[in-house]
Order: C-alpha cells, then structure tokens, then sequence
C-alpha cells in the first residue's frame, strides 16, 4: 500500500499519521466499507462515509479524532485526501487504509486522480 503525504506535512504530523496494513481495525474497516465509498471509523464503528469526487474540501463537522480513527478508500481509481485542524493534508490511494492515531480531521476531499 502507498500513502503519500502531501502539502508541507511537518514531522510531527507524520509521527501521527501512520499507515495501516494489518490491524484488526484496518480489517474491520475494510469489510463494511462498500466501493465507492471512503469511510471513516473511529474505533470500528462506521462514523461517516464519502462518495461524491469534489474539487473542494467536504467539511467534517463532527471533528474525529485518532487513536482509533481509520479512513477507508474502497474507489478503485481515486484517491482521497484528508486535512488535519492544523492545515496538514495527506492523501490515501485506491483500495487503501489510512490509520489516524492523533489530530483532529477537518475535512475530506475525493479527486478523481489515480495516484497520489
């Protein structure tokens, strides 16, 4: 799996923003996520889901936050990016997981762009 940073991430925001294969919540995740959504969890329970390609940003209006928090990209051709409070994006390919383990999520955005 390839997730690529984007947009001047700082390394505190890497530190908190870890890339998920294997865990148990990933795999949850995964298996109540139907394509074309990209979904959110926060500890295993569904919390929202996405489906509509966006030249802007979709604001979150509950805030999420991690440790436990996972964003799910079941599309097979976009990707998705996600935008912390503090302004740090990052991007999550096709057919991806992506693991929040700190910082709050103010907003999504699905692009119709194949790779990160």
């Amino acid at each position: 799996m390839t997730v690529a940073m984007v947009g001047g991430v700082s390394a505190a925001a890497q530190a908190t923003a870890v890339a998920s294969t294997g865990t148990t919540t990933v795999k949850s995740a995964a298996a109540t996520c139907a394509y074309p959504y990209v979904c959110l969890f926060k500890n295993g329970a569904k919390i929202g889901q996405f489906k509509d390609v966006t030249s802007t940003w979709q604001n979150l209006p509950s805030r999420p936050s991690g440790p436990g928090l996972v964003v799910q990209n079941t599309r097979n051709d976009d990707v998705a990016h996600i935008r912390w409070a503090s302004g740090t994006t990052a991007c999550i390919s096709p057919r991806s997981s992506f693991n929040v383990s700190g910082g709050t999520l103010t907003g999504i955005r699905i692009s119709s762009a194949a790779t990160c």
